[in-house]
């Protein structure tokens, strides 16, 4: 029998984000010849990672610029919590336990830590941040690549995948076929395709198409085309397509890239209002880091998917500011007119807030005992009148960071195929980040997902590339 000739390439890596250079590098440590496929020109690599800040960890005492500790069980329960349980536990244990090691590889890649940002709250204890935020983070890895031999394509949109015999045995870019021995999908989701986007969401019950007033805070290049693809070819998957890391942002944000710096972090500092004036949630019902990701949801919820976040004077200074300036106004009569309200509604919303707060010792490090009373909806901590001008309002829209709905993995990172995992195709990162987020968001775990699976694909296919030899 004739030997079919070797593949030119031991691990093709498809993206250029986080999750895939940590699959390129841990291949590349692994002595495999990797490719990588980056849709994006050069310019735009990294997709939503060099949008990041920091990573979360868990330590069991003081590390360099971690404070206190974050134990295995502490950061399970934050998991546990703002999923409701739509998480795999044995796969979430698995990137929380090996959290505790990904600074260590990191460092021995180029990335720099320094202590967390002022105004970035309540996360020194459980969140390590990049100095000089994700591009650096993104340039580190993409250097420490060149050095390893890995090579880069870049606009390079992989749309289908080459099976034979039930293998991986290339991947295909438009014309172009790399011939392969494994494959390492880390392409992140469908946020930026608004096709999809707004297919999943449909229409709500004001007629509207819920997706159409959506800011995509990453790239445009994340259409989840291998999604898709995989979807038809039979791969199993997890999570529901309109779940996804969904937060409130400036609406005057640009539809793509938009970042960190539209989003506006003064809810649990204020009140916030739909259209008719009206709260519609718990501002004050945890800390920030864990309910950033629900205002986003919630104000698709609202007509014409907008929200209004007021806050007054005393919450200056105690919160990272945004971007773009807020509405100001010495009365809350002349702030409802700045921001298309009506002031009648608003003064009365707040008058009602104001009678049920009651007032205890104020800390917004903490969960403190400012709540209010016979008001619905409360809101638990942080109450405080809103009595002190000048006033202030930031308009707020949904902001899509990653979708949810991907690829169900197991603990090596391999696919599941109808039921079986594949036997050289693997996903990290974002296209398989439903595993462990079926809903809602901890600051900083994307990153730890990436990280962890990145690292476990990339060893993987590199190993499922020797065995093929």
């Amino acid at each position: 029998m004739a030997e079919h000739p070797s593949p030119h390439w031991d691990v093709v890596v498809v993206g250029g984000g986080n999750a895939a250079l940590c699959a390129a590098l841990s291949a590349a440590e692994s002595g495999a010849r990797v490719l990588m496929l980056e849709s994006a020109p050069e310019p735009w690599r990294g997709g939503n990672s060099v949008h990041t800040r920091n990573i979360r960890c868990m330590h069991e005492a003081p590390e360099d610029v971690l404070t206190g500790a974050y134990t295995e069980e502490e950061f399970w329960q934050d998991l546990l919590q703002v999923t409701a349980g739509k998480t795999n536990e044995a796969l979430a244990r698995q990137v929380v336990r090996a959290s505790a090691q990904c600074r260590t590889w990191m460092r021995r890649h180029g990335v720099h830590f320094q202590p967390s940002l002022s105004g970035t709250l309540h996360l020194s204890r459980t969140n390590a941040f990049f100095m000089g935020g994700g591009k650096a983070l993104v340039n580190a890895y993409y250097r420490s690549a060149a050095r390893l031999g890995v090579t880069v394509l870049y606009e390079h949109v992989v749309d289908r995948l080459e099976w034979s015999e039930g293998r991986m045995v290339a991947v295909h870019a438009g014309s172009q076929r790399h011939p392969c021995a494994s494959v390492v999908l880390a392409c992140g989701g469908f946020e930026s395709n608004i096709d999809w986007q707004r297919e999943a969401w449909g229409q709500n019950a004001w007629g509207e198409w819920t997706a159409d007033n959506f800011r995509i805070r990453g790239t445009r290049y994340n259409m989840g085309t291998m999604l898709a693809h995989l979807m038809e070819a039979g791969a199993d998957t997890v999570g529901d397509p309109t779940q996804a890391h969904c937060v409130a942002v400036d609406a005057r944000a640009p539809l793509y890239d938009g970042g960190i710096a539209t989003r506006v972090d003064c809810v649990s500092l204020g009140i916030m209002v739909n259209q008719d004036a009206q709260r519609f949630d718990d501002e004050g019902k945890d800390f920030w880091p864990k309910r950033y990701a629900v205002w986003g949801r919630l104000v698709a919820a609202q007509r014409g998917q907008i929200g209004y976040a007021i806050i007054d004077a005393k919450a200056r200074g105690r919160f990272m500011p945004a971007v773009f300036a807020p509405e100001q106004a010495d009365s809350l009569e002349e702030l409802a007119l700045r921001l298309n309200l009506s002031a009648q509604a608003l003064t009365r919303t707040v008058s009602d807030y104001n009678a049920a707060c009651r007032v205890g010792t104020f800390d917004h490090a903490v969960l403190d005992d400012c709540h209010t009373e016979g008001l619905t909806p409360p809101k638990t901590h942080w109450a405080r009148p809103l009595d002190t001008p000048p006033y202030f309002g930031y308009r707020l829209c949904p902001g899509i960071t990653f979708t949810y709905l991907g690829l169900q993995v197991d603990a090596q990172a391999a696919v599941s195929m109808q039921g079986r995992p594949a036997h050289n195709l693997f996903a990290a990162g974002e296209i398989m980040a439903g595993n462990v987020l079926g809903q809602g968001y901890t600051a900083g775990v994307g990153m730890t997902i990436g990280t962890v699976f990145g690292c476990i694909a990339g060893t993987q296919a590199a190993r499922a590339a020797r065995s093929s030899a």
